[in-house]
C-alpha cells in the first residue's frame, strides 16, 4: 500500500497523541526575529521552551512545520533537493530522556500499526565521545534493548553526531540519528552509514540536549532541563518507505506533474534532459504557494523574504519556458498544491484567491521584464565580439533589475561566442543577499523595544493601539474580509498593510476616519485578558498572525469597538491616542492597501 504524505501526517499525529503529547500548530515561514528570513528547522519556535521557558501546553510536545532553507534553492533539480519541506518533530521539555525517546522511535518506525519497517533495515549511529564529553554507551545499550543487534549500531564523532545551535555557543548535546537501508549493493566491505553511495539514507534524529556553553570559549555545562527534539522529514521517509527513486515521486507532486505533462506534451524522468525542470517548477511554485498563504504572508518584492520569493516565481517561469510551457500556465500547478493542502492548512482556503492572483501578477511582470531585459543585453553586447566577457556585475545588473536568469544570459552569450563572469556574479549575488538580511531585520523594527526614550515609547503605544481601532474601523467600512497583512510602526507614523480588492475612496476614508476619532473621543479603556487562543476566538477575537504568540494569547480589547489578538503593550485608554488622521492610501501587493497615518 502507497503511503502518502496525508498519511504519514495522520499516523505521526495520532501516535505521539497515543503518548501524551500535545500538537502545536506549525509556526509561520516568517520567523519572530531576525536572526534568519526563514523558519528553517522545525525546533527553530521552540528554542525560548527548550532554554527553560514554561510552553503553555506542557512538557511533551509535537508538530509538522513548513520548513523552508534558501540555501538549496540552486541545489534544486536533482532527485531530493526541495527549498520547502515539512519536518515532522516531538520534544521533551525537561520530561523524558533517552530511553522513552529512542524505545517510541523504535516502535513508530517498526510497529506494524505504524511504519511497519522491517528491523533489518534499519541502522543507528550514536556518539563517540571526545575529551570534553563521554562516549553515549547508554543510547546504545538502549537500541540494543529495542531488539537492533550491536553491529548495526555505529560511534562516529561530534562532526556526525553532535548538534548545536551554531556557533559553538549555546544548547548543545548528542545524537542518534536512524538510517534506513535502501537495498542498494554495498560500495565496499566497510560500508556503512557514513558512507555517501546511496545505501544508506538518514530518517530520523533525536537529540539529547543535555548541555549548554555559556559564552565562545567556557567550559561545556550540564543543562538543569535536559530536552529531547527530533526531527524526521516527511518528504524523505514518504520516498523511502514506497521505494521511489526520487522525492518529486512522491504524492503531494503527482498532480502537478501530470499538468506540466500535459501542458508541455513531454513526459517526467530523470533520465531526460527535461527532469530537471519538472523539479524546479515543482519545488518552487509549491514554496512559493506556501509563503503567499502564510499566517504572515510574504509578496514578492525586491528585499528580503519578498526577493526570494520572486526569485523562486521567476526561475519556475524561466524553467517553463525551456519545456515549452506558457508560464501564466503555473498558476494551474500553484492551483493543485491549493487543493491538496488546504485541508490541512485551513489558512490556504481563506486566501485561495489572494495565492492565485500574486502567482498571475508576479508572472506577467516578469514577462513584461523579460522583454526589458532582451532589449537591455542586446545594448550590453551591441559592440562586443566573439571572446569578449560580460562582468560579473553587469550580468548581476540584469538579474537584479530585469529579473533575467544568469542562464538565460549564458544562453544568449553562448550564441554569439561571448563569455560570461559566473564568479564575478555570483560575488555581486552574494553582497547583495547580506543587503537583503540586513533590510529583512530592519522590518522587525519599530517596536516599543526600539524606542530611545520613555516619551518614545509612549507615542508607539499610542501608535499601536491606533492600528486596532483602524483595523476595527476598516471592517466597519468595508467589511469582515478586511485582515492585516503587516505594519510599521515608528515615532513619526504608523503604516498597516490590509486585504482589500479595490482603492478606498475618499469617502471611506473619511468614514474610517471618523469612527477612529469617535473611538478616540469616547475615551475607551484598553484591557489585556490572557486566553487560549480557542477562548479568544469564541470571544470574537480577531487576529491573522495567531500562531506566533502560542497557544496562550492575549487579547486586548477597547471597549465594544475593538477586540483583537496582540502581543502588546498598547496605551491606557483610547483617549490617550490624540487625534487619528491619514496621509495616504495606496496599493501594497495584488489584493493589499496600505494606510499611512499619523496621532496629532
Amino acid at each position: 500500500m502507497q503511503l502518502t504524505s496525508k498519511n504519514l501526517m495522520r499516523k505521526w499525529k495520532e501516535f505521539w497523541t497515543s503518548k501524551d503529547h500535545k500538537e502545536i500548530k506549525g509556526a509561520s515561514l516568517i520567523p519572530t526575529d531576525n536572526s534568519v528570513l526563514f523558519t528553517t528547522a522545525g525546533m527553530q519556535p521552540l528554542i525560548p521552551y527548550l532554554s527553560g521557558k514554561p510552553h503553555p501546553l506542557g512538557r511533551r510536545l509535537f508538530d509538522i512545520q513548513p520548513c523552508l532553507r534558501t540555501n538549496d534553492i540552486d541545489e534544486v533539480g536533482d532527485n531530493r533537493h526541495h527549498t520547502m519541506f515539512f519536518m515532522m518533530g516531538n520534544w521533551s521539555l525537561g520530561d523524558y530522556f533517552k530511553k522513552e525517546a529512542i524505545s517510541w522511535s523504535w516502535e513508530f518506525l517498526t510497529d506494524p500499526k505504524w511504519l511497519n519497517i522491517s528491523p533489518d533495515r534499519l541502522a543507528v549511529t550514536v556518539f563517540e565521545g571526545d575529551e570534553t564529553v563521554p562516549r553515549d554507551e547508554t543510547s546504545a545499550k538502549l537500541w540494543q534493548e529495542c531488539g537492533l543487534p550491536k553491529e548495526r549500531i555505529f560511534f562516529f564523532p561530534k562532526k556526525d553526531n553532535w548538534w548545536e545551535i551554531g556557533g559553538g555557543v549555546g544548547l548543545c548535546g548528542p545524537d542518534t540519528e536512524i538510517f534506513y537501508d535502501t537495498g542498494k549493493p554495498s560500495c565496499g566491505e566497510h560500508c556503512d552509514p557514513s558512507c555517501d553511495c546511496g545505501k544508506w539514507v538518514e530518517i530520523w534524529n533525536n537529540v539529547f540536549m543535555e548541555f549548554n556553553v555559556e559564552k565562545l570559549g567556557a567550559p561545556i555545562t550540564k543543562l538543569p532541563q535536559q530536552n529531547v527534539d527530533t526531527g524526521m522529514g516527511l518528504e524523505r521517509i514518504e520516498c523511502v518507505l514506497n521505494g521511489y527513486d526520487s522525492t518529486f515521486r512522491n504524492d503531494c507532486f503527482k498532480r502537478p506533474i501530470e499538468i506540466l505533462e500535459t501542458l508541455s506534451n513531454k513526459k517526467f524522468a530523470f533520465s531526460n534532459e527535461f527532469g530537471k525542470y519538472f523539479c524546479i517548477i515543482c519545488d518552487h511554485i509549491r514554496a512559493s504557494v506556501f509563503l503567499l498563504g502564510d499566517i504572515q504572508p510574504t509578496t514578492p518584492s525586491n528585499v528580503g523574504q519578498g526577493y526570494i520569493l520572486r526569485r523562486l516565481i521567476r526561475r519556475a517561469v524561466n524553467c517553463a519556458r525551456k519545456l515549452d510551457i506558457n508560464p501564466k500556465d503555473l498558476v494551474k500547478v500553484a492551483d493543485a498544491y491549493v487543493q491538496y493542502y488546504k485541508d490541512d492548512f485551513e489558512n490556504f482556503i481563506k486566501v485561495e484567491k489572494f495565492i492565485l492572483d500574486e502567482i498571475v501578477a508576479e508572472v506577467e511582470k516578469f514577462e513584461h521584464a523579460i522583454e526589458g531585459g532582451i532589449k537591455e543585453f542586446n545594448a550590453i553586447t551591441e559592440n562586443m565580439k566573439a571572446g569578449d566577457t560580460i562582468s560579473g556585475k553587469t550580468a548581476f545588473r540584469l538579474f537584479d533589475t530585469f529579473g533575467f536568469p544568469l542562464d538565460l544570459t549564458i544562453d544568449l552569450a553562448n550564441e554569439r561566442g561571448i563569455k560570461v563572469d559566473k564568479q564575478g556574479f555570483d560575488l555581486a549575488f552574494a553582497e547583495h543577499q547580506q543587503k537583503s538580511r540586513d533590510n529583512s531585520g530592519a522590518m522587525f523594527k519599530g517596536g516599543v523595544a526600539e524606542a530611545k526614550t520613555e516619551e518614545e515609547q509612549k507615542i508607539l503605544r499610542r501608535l499601536h493601539s491606533a492600528t486596532h481601532l483602524m483595523l476595527a474601523a476598516l471592517r466597519k467600512v468595508v467589511g469582515n474580509t478586511v485582515e492585516q497583512r503587516g505594519s510599521n510602526i515608528t515615532v513619526e507614523r504608523l503604516r498597516y498593510d490590509f486585504t482589500c480588492d479595490h482603492k478606498l475612496s475618499a469617502d471611506e476614508l473619511k468614514q474610517v476616519e471618523d469612527l477612529v476619532n469617535d473611538a478616540i473621543a469616547k475615551d475607551m479603556p484598553i484591557t489585556c485578558e490572557e486566553m487560549t487562543l480557542e477562548q479568544a476566538k469564541k470571544s470574537g477575537a480577531i487576529g491573522i498572525f495567531e500562531s506566533k504568540y502560542g497557544d496562550k494569547v492575549k487579547v486586548y480589547t477597547m471597549g465594544d469597538f475593538s477586540k483583537e489578538i496582540c502581543g502588546g503593550p498598547h496605551a491606557e485608554h483610547t483617549g490617550e491616542l490624540g487625534h487619528f488622521r491619514i496621509l495616504k492610501e495606496e496599493s501594497s501587493s495584488s489584493g493589499v492597501r496600505r494606510i499611512k497615518a499619523v496621532l496629532e
